[in-house]
């Protein structure tokens, strides 16, 4: 637990104050409970939500929050801040780490916490407490975060710090009269608008991969194909199948409605976390992986070539510090502006072909599209240059290599 030398802000109930980054789990309901009856804080239960939470799953929060010993409840809803601020650079720069995972719960703890933290300073909070253990990147996320947004504010982590069991915190609540469906499920999941997540299981085990009953999301679409058009404005997604969106959030839900009824964007991620060791992660991320794979298809027609090849490299760097809890590192501000100037003629419709468990891509459509040239059609046709210029300059081009094999006779490839 970290301390500070700040004077206790007393609350209402004459406690000091505490803001608990609240999920609803098991940890984090545990959390509010102690530090209510046993530490004596103000408790100020805040569920900073990102799009993985459902109005009923957020009702429910709010009445365990109060059962649990919270003097006040609230939902921070930031899913529109999240989208603009990270999942639209994440799909400008076609972000998937390992060329597979959508960095879902990477980038979405970030901008929780940062909620978490705005709300600790609003009401002068003395601390601020999460629920994560010492094994994995989220107490990362929650605590650089936290230390930069709201320095001097004490930092609680009784999981992490008390090395709590799972069987000690139902335990605790149970004997205070606090009992809810805590039982130790075989999967963990992280649920958000960007993908789910799972842990465990089978995964535990390098050489297997998870059954059918593990995902959340079955396959229901009654045609055995679909087409899914994707149009693209600036690199931003505006229509989906013809009907227009200027919520890029609802598009955003619109595709993985429809991804998901197909079951795809099912794969699993062995990657290498912050501090060190690797994790594997299954997830299930119908609507990431169809909206990067369509961008990336409208990108190949509408970039140049150095565009294209710059664009792989920053991406992969932006994605990388996400996950690596560097947001607020200065430079994020400058690689943004990079991707977002990259996308100003990346326009048009991009279309899939979706089957259950896959899909593939078929075409795009824009005003902007490079292979239209008239200058000459791949494999087919030239009149911008005649066919004494391309031997010439496929001549020019080989100059170098000539040059080299000239002197170095003996080497061979």
């Amino acid at each position: 637990m970290n301390t500070t030398n700040n004077a206790p802000h007393r609350g209402a109930t004459g406690g000091r104050k505490v803001v608990v980054a609240f999920s609803g789990g098991l940890d984090t309901s545990y959390t509010v409970m102690y530090l209510a009856k046993e530490l004596g804080y103000e408790v100020h239960a805040a569920c900073a939500n990102t799009g993985g939470f459902s109005a009923e799953q957020l009702k429910t929060n709010e009445e365990n929050a109060y059962k649990l010993g919270a003097t006040k409840y609230v939902t921070l809803d930031v899913t529109q801040e999240y989208y603009e601020k990270s999942l639209k650079y994440m799909i400008f720069g076609n972000v998937l780490r390992n060329n597979c995972y959508p960095i879902s719960v990477s980038s979405e703890r970030i901008f929780q916490a940062i909620a978490i933290a705005r709300y600790a300073r609003e009401i002068g909070a003395d601390a601020i407490a999460h629920g994560s253990t010492g094994a994995g990147n989220d107490q990362i996320r929650f605590d650089m975060t936290f230390l930069v947004m709201a320095p001097g504010v004490e930092i609680i982590t009784l999981t992490r710090d008390k090395k709590l069991t799972r069987k000690e915190e139902v335990d605790y609540l149970n004997a205070h009269g606090f009992e809810a469906d805590f039982a130790k499920l075989k999967y963990s999941y992280n649920v958000g608008i960007w993908g789910t997540s799972i842990c465990g299981g089978e995964l535990l085990d390098p050489t297997q991969g998870l059954p059918e009953e593990a995902y959340l999301k079955h396959v229901t679409a009654t045609e055995p194909e679909a087409l899914l058009k994707l149009e693209f404005k600036e690199g931003e997604i505006v229509g989906v199948n013809g009907e227009a969106f200027d919520d890029r959030v609802k598009a955003i839900q619109k595709i993985e409605e429809i991804g998901a009824s197909y079951a795809i964007g099912r794969d699993a991620n062995v990657g290498d976390t912050i501090i060190g060791i690797k994790g594997r992660v299954g997830f299930e991320a119908a609507a990431p992986k169809l909206i990067i794979e369509a961008h990336r298809l409208l990108e190949k027609s509408t970039l140049s070539k150095w565009q294209q090849y710059w664009k792989d490299q920053i991406g992969n760097w932006y994605g990388m510090f996400l996950h690596e809890s560097q947001y607020l590192e200065p430079v994020m501000p400058d690689i943004e502006a990079f991707l977002a100037s990259s996308q100003r003629n990346v326009t048009g419709t991009a279309i899939l072909k979706l089957r259950p468990y896959s899909f593939e891509t078929v075409g795009v459509d824009s005003d902007n599209d490079l292979t239209k040239s008239k200058l000459g059609e791949y494999g087919e046709t030239q009149t911008g240059w005649t066919a004494d210029e391309a031997k010439g300059f496929i001549k020019v081009l080989s100059t170098p290599l000539r040059v080299y094999y000239g002197v170095h006779k003996d080497e061979e490839r």
